[in-house]
C-alpha cells in the first residue's frame, strides 16, 4: 500500500502563502479599492456610462491590476504593485463632461501609448535614478502621513472601533509582531459588526460581463483629456511609485514596468481601463517588514494582491459591494496601523543625512500639504521643491567653502 505524505504539500502551501504576505496583499487591495472607487464611479458616470459599462470598468481595472501585479512580481522577484490612476480618475470626473464614451476610450489609449513610449525610451527611469535617497524617502513619508494621522482622526470619531484595533496592534507588536495587523483587522471587523456600521444591502450575484466600446479619436479630446491624463499619471502616480520602490531597497528596472502597464492599459482601454500605474501607498504595504520578514520573499505579498485584484475584476459587482460596505473607520484604522512602520522608516532615512536634512523636510512638508497646481498633485511639487532646495543649499555650501580664507603659514586654523 502506497502512503502519501502531506508534509511536503503543507510546506509548499506555507511557502507560497505565508499569512503575513496574504494579509498584506489583501490590505493593499482593500485600501486601494475603497479609498478611491467612488472617484472612478464618478468619472464613468460623467462619460455617460451605463450600469453594465460601469461594471465593465471595474472588471477591466481589476484584471489589469491583477495581471500586472502577478506577472511583474514573479518576473522580477520584487513586490511590484500597480493601481489605477486616482488623480487621473479625478481629472476624468471633471474633464469628460460632454465627451462620449468612445471618445473617452480614445483618450485612454493615447495616454497609454505615451506611457509605453516613456518606458521604451527609458527617459523616466534615468530621471528617477538621479533623485537622492533622502528626498525619495521624504516624498514617501509625505504621501503616507495622511494615513498615519487618519488613524487618530478616526479614533476620535469612532473610538469604539479604532481604539481596540490600536490596543491589539500594540499588544501583538510586543508578543506576536508578525500578526499585529491581522489581529487588529480581526478586532476591527468584530467591533464594527457589533456597532452595526456595515452598509449591507443591494447585493447582486454573478460574474462581471465586459462591455467593448469602439474607440473614437477626436483631437480636441486627445489634447484636452488624453495628454493631461498622461501627465497626471506620470507625475502624481508613477513618480512616487518609483520612489517607494527605491526607498524599500528594490532596484527593479523601471522602464519595463512602465512599458507593460502602458501595454495592458491600451489593451483593456475599450473595456474601461483608463490608466494603470505603479502604486505608492499600497506598494508600501507590500514592501514593509509586516509583509514578510525576508525582503526577498515580499514579492509574494504583491502576487497575492494581484490575485485579489483578479477576483475583484471577475466578481466586480459582488466584491465591489463587499468592499464598499466596510465602514470608513475600519478602513482608515487598518491603513494607518499597516503603514506605521513604513512611515517611521521613511522619516528615519529622510533625516539621517544631516547635509540633506533641510531639503528632505521641504520635500516632506510640500508633499504632505496636498497642494495642487495646474492639475498636478503635491507629490510632483514636493519633489520639485526638494530638488530646488538641494540645488540652492549645496550652492551656498560650496560658496562658503570657496570664500573661507586659508590659514597663514605656520599658524593653526582657528577652532570652529
Amino acid at each position: 500500500m502506497i502512503k502519501f505524505s502531506t508534509v511536503p504539500l503543507i510546506r509548499h502551501i506555507r511557502a507560497a502563502a505565508p499569512p503575513s504576505a496574504v494579509t498584506a496583499g489583501f490590505l493593499a487591495v482593500l485600501i486601494g479599492f475603497t479609498s478611491s472607487v467612488a472617484i472612478v464611479i464618478t468619472a464613468a458616470e460623467t462619460a455617460g456610462a451605463t450600469s453594465a459599462q460601469l461594471t465593465s470598468w471595474i472588471f477591466a481595472l481589476g484584471i489589469g491590476m491583477g495581471v500586472t501585479c502577478v506577472g511583474l512580481s514573479l518576473r522580477y522577484r520584487a513586490p511590484v504593485v500597480t493601481a489605477w490612476s486616482t488623480p487621473g480618475a479625478a481629472l476624468l470626473a471633471t474633464g469628460l463632461h460632454g465627451v462620449s464614451m468612445p471618445q473617452a476610450v480614445g483618450a485612454f489609449i493615447l495616454s497609454a501609448v505615451l506611457v509605453v513610449v516613456s518606458g521604451v525610451t527609458g527617459w523616466f527611469e534615468r530621471v528617477m535614478d538621479k533623485i537622492p535617497v533622502p528626498l525619495a524617502s521624504a516624498l514617501l513619508a509625505g504621501v503616507l502621513v495622511q494615513f498615519g494621522t487618519g488613524l487618530f482622526t478616526k479614533m476620535q470619531q469612532n473610538f469604539a472601533v479604532v481604539f481596540p484595533m490600536f490596543a491589539v496592534y500594540l499588544l501583538c507588536r510586543r508578543w506576536l509582531p508578525r500578526y499585529a495587523v491581522i489581529g487588529a483587522l480581526a478586532v476591527g471587523i468584530a467591533a464594527s459588526a457589533c456597532q452595526g456600521s456595515w452598509r449591507l444591502g443591494g447585493l447582486h450575484l454573478g460574474l462581471a460581463e465586459p462591455v467593448f466600446v469602439r474607440p473614437e479619436f477626436s483631437w480636441q479630446v486627445l489634447v484636452g483629456v488624453g495628454l493631461p491624463l498622461y501627465v497626471v499619471t506620470m507625475a502624481s502616480q508613477n513618480l512616487p511609485g518609483v520612489a517607494v520602490m527605491r526607498n524599500a531597497g528594490y532596484r527593479t528596472p523601471v522602464s519595463p514596468l512602465l512599458t507593460w502597464t502602458g501595454v495592458v492599459t491600451a489593451l483593456l482601454a475599450p473595456f474601461g481601463c483608463f490608466g494603470l500605474n505603479l502604486a505608492a501607498i499600497t506598494a508600501a504595504i507590500c514592501m514593509g517588514e509586516e509583509a514578510h520578514e525576508d525582503p526577498r520573499r515580499r514579492y509574494l505579498a504583491a502576487v497575492w494582491a494581484g490575485l485579489f485584484y483578479v477576483t475583484v475584476g471577475l466578481f466586480a459587482g459582488v466584491v465591489g459591494w463587499l468592499l464598499t460596505a466596510m465602514p470608513t473607520a475600519l478602513i482608515m484604522g487598518i491603513a494607518g496601523l499597516g503603514l506605521l512602520g513604513t512611515i517611521g522608516g521613511s522619516l528615519s532615512a529622510a533625516l539621517a543625512d544631516e547635509g540633506m536634512r533641510e531639503p528632505a523636510v521641504v520635500t516632506f512638508l510640500a508633499t504632505a500639504s496636498g497642494m495642487t497646481l495646474f492639475g498636478i498633485g503635491s507629490t510632483f511639487w514636493g519633489l520639485l521643491a526638494g530638488v530646488l532646495a538641494t540645488a540652492v543649499l549645496r550652492s551656498r555650501r560650496r560658496t562658503a567653502v570657496a570664500v573661507t580664507p586659508a590659514p597663514e603659514p605656520g599658524r593653526e586654523p582657528a577652532a570652529r
